[in-house]
């Protein structure tokens, strides 16, 4: 194991200007020093002092990110905010103690004016600390400058005591410095989430009805687009800062730790024009005792952090995305685009391996949750925490989290992958022999089914979205083929409705009908009489037909099951 001390200790930590000091003179290198200390203080020591640390583990970095119910209080949390400019305090949009810097004439020697600042920095951090640490930290730091980034992580332990943010800025010299503490990030989510739900459709003004069914929808995706499930105050306002400071134009950092997630979360926005700020994530994992190849190429290169338990430094960036009615998966935000491996001493890079997202490490998890040999714990609907799996009840909680969580792989990833898991979850759900346990916990059972016909219905939705570009399972097909498979596709759709899903129905109906529409399908194949036509083009026809049949079903169904339903819910406001 790499002792905390040493975390870091082969890089220079930006000693390169004339005085031996540090100099970060950009959001690059300030992130690239602000990582080391982080790092090396916030996520390795604790895990080396602290009895039992709980560990990240690998899926809670995959998206969708799941609400921690457990706040860790002994662990570090913290939140901060560098900006590539001087402060101009009275114009800053957030409210924050401000510190001075010090010229420092290079001898050393100050002038008794110099003294009075760093002085009135120390008694402004004293101010916001308990009392029980403010003698400790005027005696450590008695006549510093605080402000310099030499000091930083000896103030460090200070700065984590208190309850808001850090401040870093350019000083009149150009470089970074502690600018401030305890700011306070404003967090205006009222406004903020009302807007974004009317530009992406989800919210009409004065539509009362139409904002409470998609309010929790719109709240989730704007806040996973930020890397967070909807979580506490400081991640909350953390993420719709960032959010504001990247419209507003800011070159700017802005970093969180939270206690619960155990993971420092990074905004980044350096003036590219990018639509939104860069997320990425830093955690301690272990990486997975299937994972044997990935293993032996971190122990051979030399970067695990603990060999023992398997334990790594991981970043993962993450790609945002901006939301598409028109695509099945509607609420995915975000989705990992990189994921690195960082050296515990010299900070180096080891990329190309998948610790987090390893669809066999998926697949074993699955099958350890259905033969009840799966130990940990999850959060069931954002309210209950469910341990091990040694009930049928536990597993169909596990079952339905673990649903929620890759709905989205299992909709796009490959066929083999699918057929597995839908072999397993099959077995299981239909085993005749635990009809007593399911009949016990019907409705779960029926939520876990209904989770899984979802995907299995939307599996065929996407099929058909990917005919109306004309291709099938990522290569260009011919018209012949494309009618032929959505005839196929939406046929065996039909009679999957009676687990009917509305928003699945109607997107299947937009893509049959822009298969239908399309212009050279019509003046090539239907227009001209069937004896101008070949052998092909006439069974474009046939199925062109066949399609329209399927269609109308389709809709017709979709029609009886729109008036059921409203019946159902008069009859419920009747009674």
């Amino acid at each position: 194991m790499v002792p905390w001390q040493e975390i870091y200790s082969d890089i220079p930590l930006l000693k390169n200007n004339d005085y031996g000091s540090v100099a970060a003179t950009d959001l690059a290198s300030l992130k690239s020093f602000l990582d080391a200390i982080h790092i090396r203080n916030c996520l390795v020591r604790p895990y080396q002092e602290i009895s039992g640390y709980p560990l990240v583990e690998a899926r809670e970095l995959l998206p969708s990110f799941e609400n921690a119910m457990q706040e860790y209080s002994e662990l570090p949390g913290f939140s901060l905010v560098a900006f590539a400019r001087p402060l101009e305090y009275f114009s800053e949009i957030f409210q924050f103690d401000k510190l001075h810097s010090i010229t420092d004439s290079g001898d050393g020697s100050r002038c008794p004016l110099e003294n009075q600042v760093a002085d009135q920095n120390l008694r402004a951090l004293c101010g916001r600390l308990p009392k029980k640490m403010q003698d400790k930290l005027r005696y450590a730091h008695r006549g510093m400058d605080v402000t310099l980034l030499d000091n930083y992580e000896t103030l460090l332990p200070y700065l984590l005591e208190m309850d808001r943010a850090q401040v870093l800025a350019l000083d009149k010299d150009k470089l970074f410095h502690l600018a401030g503490v305890f700011a306070s990030f404003p967090s205006d989510i009222d406004s903020e989430l009302k807007r974004f739900g009317i530009k992406i459709g989800k919210f009409v003004y004065g539509d009362h009805e139409m904002y409470e069914r998609n309010r929790m929808f719109v709240y989730q995706y704007l806040m996973e687009l930020y890397g967070f499930p909807i979580v506490s105050e400081r991640r909350t306002s953390s993420a719709l800062f960032a959010r504001k400071l990247h419209k507003m134009g800011e070159n700017f950092l802005l970093r969180v730790l939270g206690q619960s997630d155990r993971t420092i979360t990074t905004y980044v926005s350096n003036g590219e024009n990018r639509r939104f700020p860069t997320v990425e994530k830093i955690a301690l994992v272990a990486v997975g005792k299937d994972q044997e190849e990935a293993f032996s190429t971190i122990d051979r290169k030399g970067f695990f952090l603990d060999k023992d338990r398997r334990v790594v430094i991981i970043r993962v960036v993450y790609r945002q995305h901006r939301y598409n009615p028109d695509n099945l998966r509607q609420d995915r935000a975000l989705s990992v685009a990189a994921q690195e491996i960082l050296h515990p001493r010299t900070g180096e890079i080891l990329s190309g391996l998948n610790i987090i997202k390893d669809e066999t490490d998926m697949f074993l998890r699955l099958n350890d949750i259905v033969r009840g040999e799966y130990y940990g714990k999850i959060v069931y609907k954002r309210s209950e925490i469910v341990e091990n799996t040694d009930t049928d009840e536990k597993r169909l909680k596990f079952l339905y989290t673990w649903l929620n969580k890759h709905n989205r792989r299992m909709i796009g990833n490959n066929d083999k992958f699918y057929h597995e898991v839908s072999k397993v979850l099959t077995g299981y759900l239909n085993d005749v022999r635990k009809k007593d346990s399911f009949d016990s916990a019907r409705e779960l059972h029926q939520e876990v089914c209904g989770r899984f016909s979802y995907i299995q219905q939307a599996r065929r939705v996407r099929a058909l979205q990917d005919l109306t570009r004309r291709t099938h399972k990522g290569k260009r097909i011919t018209y012949r083929k494309m009618i032929g498979l959505a005839v196929k596709v939406l046929g065996d759709l039909q009679f999957e409705l009676g687990n009917y899903f509305p928003e699945l129905a109607e997107m299947a109906i937009r893509c049959a009908e822009t298969i239908l529409c399309d212009k050279y399908l019509e003046r090539r194949y239907l227009s001209p009489p069937d004896c101008e036509l070949t052998e092909s083009g006439r069974e474009i026809k046939m199925n062109y037909g066949r399609l329209v049949s399927i269609l109308d079903s389709v809709k017709a169904i979709c029609k009886r099951r729109a008036r059921s339903d409203a019946d159902k819910a008069g009859e419920a406001v009747s009674a």
